[in-house]
Parts: structure tokens; sequence; C-alpha cells
């Protein structure tokens, strides 16, 4: 029976990322989970994982006390570690270096046999990855990914922020819909109707005539039934507005947005690249800019029948896909009667709004425009589409105010990793996802 022990006044000296052997014969103390572990007799090799990577242990009855030794021996894969211990040189361990232990505390232990391998040399079904979800992060894929989209995160932030924009933080509790009513989820408000936030469109639309620019990174929802490789019911939104510009000033932020995550990404994250074996994309600016009109063409041409006026569905969009390999491009001039009712109508051909998606290759990233900023014209865009505007009369009373012209994007930032990285499901970018079947772990 092994005995579990307290941290104690033991405290880390050092990550893994910095044991090398520059620092030969210095005492180091360090804390992961065992990832593998050899015992090959009257020698034990022990790789321990913790944060920033990997570090050999080597025990042996000649540098190892007995009892420390016999300690090392009974550890079980993925149980949690501290090793006090002398760095030394070893030519044949990863990194040219290795610690030799001379005290071990076991903090807790892992309780085999486990759901999947953790260090991914077993493959695995994604739900058997998703319901062991901790397990599976610990694989250098998933560490990966998501060190990766940190990255990203920091990126976004840093360069909406160096551009002028300001973060903002809306409802997630909403009394009408942004996007229409037929994928809210409700929830019980005390006494009153309400909904989760499926963006925050209408919110970021009114501070536009506060702060001019405005962005939000945030958890939404949408209670859409499908289950595909790209949906989810909770997603993160990466969402701009930005006062005085049209809808052809915000792409230029988008596309300017996606040229600095590159650099980023390629300056950070070289080694996570390697691990997923991703080339990222190469980029050039202008970006590639098609109307609706022409991407109905080009469908049209391959024998994809698709009337004008139409939505896009999933197969056209892999039709657009293979037409498109790794491209990013912008669909613009869409219909104003399959976008929502806050994109605006051109006015020299109101049956055609200023709106785009951004795109790579088949999967649609960010949807944005022009915004009404007319009141009479937004209530009627409302009449429009079926709904009533006196469930958006604390929107449109905002109008009294001075509206001025806008427009802005929300960029799923989940699709955006996904694209990023090749995956082929959005659930692998996601920690924790949930969909219509998935609401654990």
């Amino acid at each position: 029976m092994v005995d579990i022990e307290s941290l104690g006044d033991w405290r880390r000296t050092h990550y893994s990322d910095m044991i090398t052997p520059s620092l030969r014969g210095t005492e180091v103390t360090i804390f992961g989970w065992i990832q593998d572990l050899r015992d090959l007799g009257n020698i034990v090799f022990v790789t321990l994982r913790d944060k920033e990577g990997l570090v050999q242990i080597t025990a042996t009855l000649k540098n190892t006390d007995a009892e420390t030794f016999a300690k090392i021996k009974s550890l079980g894969r993925q149980s949690t570690v501290g090793i006090k211990g002398l760095i030394a040189e070893r030519s044949e361990a990863p990194k040219g270096v290795e610690l030799v232990p001379k005290e071990v505390r076991i903090l807790n232990l892992a309780i085999p046999p486990l759901p999947l391998d953790p260090t991914g040399r077993v493959p695995a079904e994604i739900d058997v990855r998703l319901d062991a979800r901790v397990l599976d992060l610990r694989r250098p894929e998933p560490q990966a990914i998501f060190r990766i989209r940190h990255e990203v995160l920091v990126g976004i932030r840093e360069f909406l922020s160096e551009k002028g924009y300001l973060e903002i933080h809306t409802p997630r509790i909403i009394a009408a819909a942004a996007e229409g009513g037929a994928t809210l989820f409700p929830v019980e408000y005390f006494d009153e109707k309400a909904y989760l936030a499926q963006s925050p469109e209408l919110y970021k639309e009114e501070l536009t005539s506060v702060f001019e620019k405005v962005f939000e990174i945030g958890i939404f929802f949408r209670a859409e039934e499908s289950h595909t490789r790209r949906h989810l019911n909770e997603f993160i939104s990466v969402d701009v507005e930005e006062a005085f510009v049209e809808a052809r000033d915000v792409m230029v932020l988008q596309e300017e947005l996606l040229v600095s995550i590159l650099s980023r990404l390629t300056t950070r994250c070289q080694e996570q690249l390697e691990v997923l074996q991703v080339r990222l994309p190469n980029v050039h600016l202008p970006l590639l800019r098609y109307s609706y009109s022409e991407v109905i063409d080009q469908l049209q041409q391959n024998d994809f029948k698709v009337e004008w006026g139409e939505d896009l569905s999933t197969p056209a969009y892999r039709t657009l896909g293979d037409l498109h390999k790794e491209e990013f491009y912008f669909i613009t001039e869409w219909p104003t009667r399959v976008r929502p009712f806050y994109i605006k109508p051109k006015a020299e051909r109101p049956e055609i709004c200023d709106a785009f998606d951004f795109m790579y290759e088949w999967i649609e990233i960010t949807s944005g425009g022009s915004r009404v900023d007319s009141k009479r014209q937004l209530t009627k865009r409302l009449e429009d589409q079926g709904l009533n505007p006196e469930s958006f009369d604390f929107h449109l009373g905002t109008y009294d105010y001075g509206m001025p012209p806008h427009a802005g994007w929300g960029m799923g930032l989940d699709r955006f990793v996904m694209a990023l990285l090749r995956r082929e499901n959005i659930r692998d970018v996601v920690l924790f996802p949930r969909d219509r079947l998935r609401l654990k772990p």
C-alpha cells in the first residue's frame, strides 16, 4: 500500500524546461505527473511531465537510497509527485540531461486502468477522449492546441487594444434575440421570460455611440439542433464594432488581424506547430473578395445546383472548400433576406445587403457587415423578418440618442483555431465542448 504524502514545506525550484546541462550538480525540486516509467530491475527511468514539458529521472541502486528507489519503483503512470534531486548530464537522455533523485513525495495516485493513453501512443475515439477530457488534455497534441489557442487570444487582445478598441462585457441573460428567435435557450429569470445570449450584437452596436470602437471576447449560446463537426451550442465569439465606418473597413481590420496572428504563432509556437505537424497558411493582402453572385456562379459551373437568393448549405460550402484549397477569402454582397435584421441593405439595390462572411476553405469563420443606423429602417427590417419591434424597444430607443453609422463582425474563435490547425472536429480545440449530445464533463 502506497502512502500519500503532503506537500509540506516543499516548493518548486524549477520547471522541466529550466533543467539543462548548464545546471549540472544543482539540487532542484520539481513537481508533476508520471508520464512514463520503465522498470529494468536495477535501474528505473521515469518521465515526469509538468506544464512546461518533460524531464527524465533516472534511479539506480547505486545513485539512490533504498527507500527512495523502492518508492520510485512503486509509482504508477499519471500519479502526482514531487522529486528532489541533482541535475546530471546524460547524452542518451532527452536534452542531454536527467535528474538523479534524492527524495520523492507521492502526492496522489492515478488508479489503473486508465481510460486512455495520455502519451498518445494508443489512439482513442473522440467520445472516449471527451469522456475523460482532463486525462486526454495531458496528451502532447491537446497541450499544443491549447497553448496555441492561448497565443491567439493574447494576440487578438493586443492587436485590437493597440488599434484603439475598448474591451467590453455585455449581458449573457437577455430579454430578446439578436439573431432571431428559433435558436434561443430559455432561462428562468425570477418572474420574467429571459434567454441566454446568442451574441453581443445589439449591445455592442449601442456602445459605438459611446466609445466608437469596441470589442468583446466571450461565451455565447445557440440552441441549434445540428450535430456537425463545426457546430457547438456553447462557443467563444470575438466581436468587433466601430462607428463611422462601413463593412469594407472592418474587412480590412479582419485580414490585418489574421496576418498579425499568423506572425505571432510563427514566432512563438514553432514547437507546438511541429507537435501537430501543422504548416500555417501563407497569406498575402488584400485577400480575395467574391460576391455572393460570383460564388453562385462558381458552384453552378462545378455542377452544384443552387439558385440565387438561397442561403448556402453545408454541401455548397464543401464544394467551395474544394475550389478554394488553403485559401482565406471573403464572400460579400449577400441577399438581404438571408441576413439578420440589423444588416444594412444597399441603397441602390435593397435586395442585396452590405454583409460579408470571412472564410477558410469551406469553414465560415466570421460574419459581419454594415449595420442599420436608421430607427425607421430597423423597425421595417424587424417586421420583414417576422419579429415584433416592441420586443426590441430597449434597443430601438437608443436610436433616439444619435446612432452613428457603424459596422462590425463576429468571429468564432473555436472555428478560427480549428481552421488554422486543420483539425477535422471543432471539439478538438474546445476544452469542454457542449453540443446537443454532450452536457458533461
